[in-house]
């Protein structure tokens, strides 16, 4: 059973940077654990790594799906498995990199058999949590699911929508179908968690993108997004934070100063949220990306975890 290293972190973090740093030391593989890289043209506000970048250290599994369509962690896990097989019948080593923990924790955890989407359920409820809010529905999943509810924020509309769907369709809440997982990935993984010790410094360092990414072209990239694949609220490539924010500029519902200032808030609320999944993740090894020796101490421990199997295979 061959090892699978996960780089886990918050959005801002410096995950893609240690990445391709780590395959020009090791003959790793990145697989992109992120829910938003998925999209194709969606470049600037995910953050996607450019050209020049990916010609030095290709990424997997992102520009895979239109922004039209639907990606499940289901289908992530079964693109990922085969991807970790190929990888290491070719002697590479898969790098799993990304903030998407819901990924993550499918993965390795295990899948729940959720009910499958219903469109029209879900465009009943989008109605309802656009009349009459998103934290209104949150109180109606409250009274159904609490479990659920306390782990989604009232905001949250993508996953409050998610989780009240479930409910309609199989009459049970989901935090029901969570402790019933199936589907668990027999690999040997090495979670390696980027958590930053200072808020201040990841918080500036999401500002500082959200307002480079505006200079590049964000917002026009947003609006031909929209004319191209006629996209629309629901959607969930739209509903990916920065994109939310654009769409509702776009449509006369925000000034440009709010698209920045929610676009930032809205970032860091998911930098937040990230963060939690990790300080509760069942194992991993903990690395500060604010502190100028964290990617000395991640490179000494891959070495130590790759000498070790070198040395298990010579006495076998």
């Amino acid at each position: 059973m061959g090892k699978v290293f996960c780089l886990m972190g918050p959005t801002a973090s410096g995950k893609t940077a240690i990445a391709c740093d780590l395959v020009e030391l090791y003959p790793f593989e990145i697989i992109s654990v992120d829910s938003a890289m998925i999209y194709k043209e969606m470049d600037i506000g995910t953050a996607k790594p450019d050209a020049t970048t990916l010609a030095k250290a290709p990424h997997h599994l992102i520009d895979i799906v239109a922004p039209t369509e639907r990606y499940s962690a289901a289908q992530f896990c079964n693109d990922v498995n085969e991807l970790i097989e190929t990888c290491h019948q070719k002697n590479r080593i898969p790098l799993l990199v990304g903030g998407t923990m819901m990924y993550f924790k499918s993965l390795q955890q295990g899948l729940s058999n959720l009910p499958e989407s219903n469109p029209t359920v879900r465009e009943n409820l989008l109605k309802l949590g656009l009349d009459k809010g998103w934290p209104a529905l949150h109180k109606r999943l409250a009274s159904v699911d609490m479990e659920s509810a306390k782990r989604i924020h009232p905001h949250d509309a993508q996953r409050i929508q998610r989780a009240l769907e479930v409910y309609e369709l199989s009459g049970k809440p989901m935090s029901e179908y969570f402790h019933a997982v199936k589907h668990k990935a027999e690999h040997q993984f090495v979670n390696i968690m980027l958590t930053p010790c200072s808020r201040k410094w990841l918080h500036e360092r999401i500002a500082i993108r959200f307002h480079e990414m505006i200079e590049q072209g964000f917002i026009e990239e947003v609006e031909q997004l929209i004319q191209k694949w006629d996209l629309k609220e629901s959607h969930p490539s739209m509903k990916s934070v920065g994109y939310r924010q654009a769409w509702l500029y776009l449509h006369g519902k925000l000034s440009k100063d709010e698209l920045i200032d929610k676009g930032i808030v809205a970032t860091r609320q998911l930098a937040k949220r990230q963060l939690t999944w990790l300080r509760h993740w069942p194992e991993g090894y903990y690395f500060e990306p604010d502190n100028e020796i964290c990617q000395g101490e991640i490179v000494a421990l891959i070495k130590k975890m790759l000498d070790n199997t070198d040395q298990k295979n010579e006495e076998l």
